[in-house]
C-alpha cells in the first residue's frame, strides 16, 4: 500500500483542456456539448487570469468621480469574475483527487480481501494449513 493521495498531484489534470475534445464527444446533443465546452474552458486558471485582466480594464472607469468606486467594483466585478473560474478549478482538483482516493481505497480493499481469502496462497490459507497440520500431530 502506498501513501495517501494528495490534491496537488491532480492540478495539472484538472486545469488542462487537453481532454476537451473527448469530453465533448462523450455527450449527446448540442446544448450538452456547449455546456461541456464552457464548463471545461471557464474552469481553468487561464480563464481566471483573463477574467482578472477584463475586470482590471474596468477599474479606471470605476475610480472616476462618477464611477462606482473601488469597493463596489471589487465586490461586484473582480471577485465575481475571477472567483467563478478559481472555484471551478478547485472543485475539479478536489474531484480528481477524490476519484484517485476512491481507486486507491478499492485497490487496497481488494488486496486485503485477497489476503483474507482462504483459498489463496499466503495470508489466511497459510495459517489454516498450519493449524490443520497441528491438528493432525499427536
Amino acid at each position: 500500500m502506498s501513501g495517501p493521495v494528495q490534491s496537488h498531484h491532480h492540478i495539472a489534470d484538472a486545469v488542462s483542456i487537453k481532454g476537451l475534445k473527448s469530453d465533448i464527444a462523450k455527450v449527446k446533443g448540442f446544448n450538452a456539448k456547449i455546456a461541456v465546452l464552457l464548463t471545461n474552458s471557464v474552469g481553468t486558471m487561464l480563464c481566471a487570469y483573463l477574467f482578472a485582466l477584463l475586470a482590471l480594464a474596468g477599474l479606471p472607469a470605476a475610480l472616476r468621480p462618477t464611477g462606482m468606486g473601488f469597493v463596489p467594483w471589487f465586490a461586484q466585478t473582480f471577485l465575481q469574475l475571477v472567483l467563478l473560474s478559481v472555484i471551478m478549478v478547485g472543485q475539479s482538483v478536489q474531484s480528481k483527487a477524490s476519484d484517485a482516493r476512491a481507486v486507491k481505497t478499492f485497490e487496497d480493499t481488494e488486496s486485503i480481501l485477497d489476503k483474507l481469502d482462504i483459498k489463496t496462497e499466503g495470508g489466511i490459507k497459510a495459517i489454516l494449513d498450519a493449524i490443520t497440520e497441528l491438528k493432525g500431530q499427536p
